[in-house]
């Protein structure tokens, strides 16, 4: 009599569990798979590759409203390129790859000097990795690293401050393709 009382809350119990984790899927898909917009303005960043969420033959395409929607972060950092700490304003590329449904474990950054570098997507997901349009309260333009630059928080974690990181701050951003 005791086995089967245990079978019986072990199957409600299965039976709740499986129900929570049903509607937080669902929830889940539901919001992942928003359709994007299309850009209004000026298109800054080209996100292709594995993704589930696109608003053109090319992939998702961004525009700086479409970018700023996804909330706007700061990082203030040193660089190898500059002197002193700069203040970074942009977007977590956390929350691009997020909004899109990326998938896969690594993103090639291309710019539009058609420098090519790969960059972890684990560090990504670990670290407030910044798709910056201004520095020091600035718009960023082609002119000077922008339209976007990706940014390390090299000063909040020692081991990003290795020279190893240096190819994957890429100026002068166009597109991200995951693979």
């Amino acid at each position: 009599m005791t086995t089967s009382r245990l079978r019986i809350k072990g199957r409600v119990w299965s039976a709740r569990l499986a129900g929570v984790l049903l509607a937080l899927l669902s929830w889940t898909a539901a919001h992942s798979l928003e359709p994007l917009p299309a850009p209004k303005g000026p298109v800054i960043l080209v996100v292709s590759g594995n993704i589930e969420v696109t608003n053109s033959p090319q992939g998702a395409l961004f525009d700086r409203e479409m970018l700023y929607s996804l909330g706007k972060s700061v990082v203030e950092t040193t660089t190898s390129w500059t002197d002193g700490k700069q203040h970074f304003e942009g977007v977590l590329a956390r929350a691009v790859m997020e909004r899109v449904g990326a998938s896969g474990t690594t993103l090639i950054a291309s710019a539009l000097n058609d420098f090519v570098a790969p960059v972890p997507m684990a560090e990504i997901r670990e670290y407030d990795v910044l798709l910056a349009t201004e520095m020091n309260g600035k718009q960023m333009e082609v002119s000077d690293k922008g339209p976007i630059w990706i940014v390390y928080p090299r000063n909040d974690h020692r081991e990003l401050q290795d020279a190893k990181f240096n190819d994957r701050w890429v100026w002068q951003l166009k597109e991200l393709r995951v693979e």
